[in-house]
């Protein structure tokens, strides 16, 4: 069971962008991992594009099982796992960002922020804590 994606976006008007995210491509090849990265990102401004607001969805791409959850104020977050994570586990780790990314991060730099002018750090720590790591015999 893996996470290797956990993202926060702002679904605006015109469309989608990405404000914070974290990624765990260690597993891949080392010169796939960007392309890897590049496709978790166009995938979860995707998913958050055709979601409607206030909506929790699970959307198998690939390999991989995308979570996502587009709140009414426009603040969407995407957790990007394998198969086998449990949704329950992703769905409430997207609770806690979004709560935790809307007290410490104005709304009003929303609509206009990017990765580069949102500062928010605590995305790394979370795709870390939520791993799940096979258990040592």
């Amino acid at each position: 069971m893996r996470l290797y994606s956990l993202s926060v976006l702002y679904k605006g008007d015109p469309k989608v962008h990405l404000l914070k995210a974290a990624y765990d491509v260690s597993t891949f090849n080392f010169f796939q991992r960007s392309s890897v990265q590049e496709f978790m990102t166009f995938t979860s401004q995707l998913i958050v594009e055709r979601s409607e607001l206030g909506s929790r969805a699970s959307v198998k791409e690939q390999e991989y099982l995308c979570h996502v959850y587009v709140r009414n104020d426009g603040l969407a977050g995407v957790v990007i796992g394998d198969n086998e994570y449990p949704q329950r586990v992703c769905f409430t780790l997207l609770d806690k960002v979004l709560d935790e990314f809307s007290r410490q991060v104005s709304k009003i730099d929303w609509p206009s922020g990017s990765p580069a002018t949102i500062s928010y750090a605590a995305l790394d720590g979370y795709l870390i804590k939520y791993q799940v790591r096979p258990a040592r015999r």
